[in-house]
């Protein structure tokens, strides 16, 4: 199904989920586009960006922003067309960054809205590398976990927005940096595209060994975006004085109870203590005044051809629920990103 221009398609939180989201926790309407009053814009919704942290805001349980009320439409991080114009800071056919969630069409007063240059290659960019999955790899490995040439950083979702750029970063300031994905073919990627010395498979049944054995120093930064049994053998791992920047624990998201099996708790506070181990949870809102040291440095890089992006495109707006589900499962292959209209 594709953009229409007199009607606007919307995904609304029809129910909280309880574990797993369900394709039941979202309700698609359609109502007619509307018009832009005096000082607003129209949006077109071109790229929609599908993260984790969604799911927390499907949850009503305080949390660092105001989680989606029934009935309000998802959140979301796009970029748009301005369509139509009463703002005069903005003209048909301007490219923004915008924050107006699973819609086709949207008002907006300007505020929150960035203009994004004609000439950027990939717009969709300025979801990813360029935008806040990448900002958040830039300023958690470089502010938290300061890494130095020769120390081994390891990370989780080694293939994903995040993971990919942190240990690219990792490996232009001279670390050894070990990977870690779920399949083989995420894991070869890591090593033979994007330059990672070594990547491991979640999924063996052998994980902490094989870990261990890629990491026969310890580990001196470990970048945090997974939690759960992958944390549990990094953690033996930990050198002294190791850094742990905590940037999400998507293994934990759809959780409906607390964790079977032993409480790792005071194993984890008796290693920070014994070890000197710094961890850090962080929140990229918490950086915007550096954005645009990260934005030279990011553009830099992409265009010297020293960090290489991958996206998982997926087109259609009516497809966003499952392959938001399929993201919290690990199914996408890249930063996933939905097609709703044309550029």
């Amino acid at each position: 199904m594709s953009q229409s221009k007199t009607i606007n398609r919307r995904f609304l939180l029809a129910s909280r989920p309880h574990g797993a989201p369900t394709p039941d926790n979202f309700k698609l309407e359609q109502s007619p586009v509307p018009a832009p009053a005096a000082g607003q814009v129209l949006l077109r919704t071109v790229y929609l960006s599908l993260d984790p942290y969604m799911r927390g805001r499907m949850s009503d349980a305080p949390s660092y922003a105001a989680h989606v009320e029934i009935g309000e439409v998802m959140v979301g991080g796009t970029v748009a067309r301005v369509e139509a114009s009463e703002h005069a800071d903005y003209k048909p056919g301007d490219l923004v960054l915008s924050y107006s969630g699973w819609q086709d069409y949207a008002l907006s007063d300007g505020k929150g809205l960035t203009k994004l240059d004609a000439k950027l290659g990939k717009p969709s960019y300025a979801l990813g590398v360029l935008g806040m999955p990448g900002f958040t790899a830039y300023m958690g490995l470089l502010d938290i976990g300061q890494p130095q040439a020769g120390e081994t950083v390891v990370v989780a979702a080694a293939t994903g927005a995040v993971g990919s750029v942190v240990g690219q970063i990792a490996k232009l300031k001279g670390c050894r940096v070990v990977g870690i994905a779920g399949g083989a073919d995420k894991c070869k990627y890591a090593v033979e595209e994007l330059g990672f010395d070594a990547c491991i498979d979640h999924r063996a049944a052998d994980f902490p060994q094989q870990l261990a054995a890629a990491c026969d120093k310890g580990i001196d930064v470990y970048f945090e975006n997974v939690g759960g049994a992958v944390f549990n053998a990094v953690l033996p791992l930990l050198n002294l004085r190791a850094r742990v920047p905590v940037c999400g624990l998507i293994a934990n998201y759809n959780a409906a109870g607390k964790p079977e099996g032993p409480d790792h708790l005071p194993g984890l506070m008796g290693k920070l203590l014994v070890r000197r181990i710094k961890m850090q949870g962080f929140i990229i809102f918490d950086y915007y005044h550096r954005y645009q040291e990260f934005f030279k440095d990011m553009s830099g890089w992409l265009a010297a051809g020293k960090i290489k992006f991958r996206e998982d495109i997926v087109d259609g707006l009516e497809n966003a629920p499952q392959a938001f589900i399929g993201l919290l499962e690990g199914k996408n292959f890249g930063k996933l990103v939905i097609r709703a209209g044309d550029e």
